[in-house]
């Protein structure tokens, strides 16, 4: 039987071989995800410069009041938009799209697919 610790041990693993693939750079910078139980985090970072460009979550103030439960996939679609009108307001088009190690399903599938729709291109 896989314990939490170990799934999370896991993920990690998986989010390595990805991180080996996908870096981003100043004309595609990456767009990186993680999920707690509670809430949803998403960046975009230059890995050249080591910087992170923006930041949305869903403990952000303009979604913190909006919903009561922050792990859910109504509030990942928020912090996706969230994410692309910000980025999009720094003049970032496109990312490369880096899951975390999470499996393209639920809650990463929702930002990712809201961030899509708002106009980043991935």
């Amino acid at each position: 039987m896989i314990t939490k610790a170990g799934k999370n041990q896991l993920r990690k693993k998986r989010h390595l071989i990805v991180r080996k693939k996908v870096t981003g750079n100043a004309d595609r910078p990456r767009l990186d995800v993680f999920r707690s139980l509670k809430n949803i985090y998403a960046q975009i970072i230059d890995d050249e410069a080591g910087a992170t460009l923006v930041s949305a979550s869903s403990l952000d103030k303009e979604l913190k009041e909006d919903t009561a439960f922050h792990g859910n996939k109504e509030t990942a679609k928020a912090v996706g938009k969230l994410i692309a009108r910000k980025a999009l307001e720094k003049g970032i088009k496109q990312v490369v799209f880096d899951r975390g190690g999470y499996i393209y399903h639920g809650r990463v599938q929702e930002l990712a697919e809201a961030a899509r729709e708002a106009g980043l291109e991935f």
